[in-house]
């Protein structure tokens, strides 16, 4: 069997209790074995200040390019705030884009799920990371699209996918990640 594709999970929400954390916990343990998926956390990067950008950058900064750049691909869990994204995953983007010609995001193969308490699943949060993707020529995979509705009522107490029909789909959702990953890398257009 081949090495698995290295994938970095970005979790858009910082709470404890976090259904989005939840949801990516649940796309890990659904995630075909053609893909290792590992979490990487976002919430101690500064914010981006050009200023910073020196000789002496912050050493989170350095640690979460260097993460990001040797994936294989990155998959985008992100809740909804005020119909946009979390600062804490536009500051990613930020921090990864940077300095100008040196973005790790650049050519790297993407996915994005959304959760959230109402019936839309974060649309508007996940439409929205789509602009930036563009821009920061992000492949990103059109369908599947992963927009996971009344999230509070789908877990447990543990934070456990309980709901068999969304554990069908999340696992569908991953197998077409992989297939894109796996596509996406071979056409030598993005590796």
């Amino acid at each position: 069997m081949e090495k698995p594709m290295n994938v970095c999970v970005l979790v858009g929400s910082l709470r404890k209790a976090s259904l989005n954390r939840m949801l990516a916990n649940a796309l890990i343990s659904l995630a075909p074995s053609s893909l290792k998926l590992d979490i990487v956390e976002i919430g101690q990067l500064p914010f981006f200040n050009q200023d910073l950008e020196t000789d002496a950058s912050p050493a989170t900064w350095t640690t979460f390019r260097q993460r990001v750049k040797a994936a294989d691909a990155v998959l985008f869990v992100t809740p909804e705030y005020n119909r946009s994204l979390p600062a804490v995953l536009k500051n990613a983007l930020d921090v990864g884009s940077r300095p100008y010609g040196s973005s790790v995001w650049d050519r790297k193969p993407g996915a994005i799920a959304s959760c959230s308490p109402s019936a839309i699943g974060a649309f508007g949060a996940n439409h929205h990371l789509r602009q930036s993707l563009v821009f920061l020529n992000v492949p990103t995979m059109q369908q599947p699209e992963a927009y996971v509705g009344h999230a509070d009522k789908l877990f447990d107490e543990l934070g456990k996918l309980v709901s068999d029909g969304t554990r069908k789909f999340l696992q569908e959702f991953m197998q077409a990640f992989a297939n894109w990953v796996e596509r996406t890398r071979s056409q030598g257009r993005y590796t």
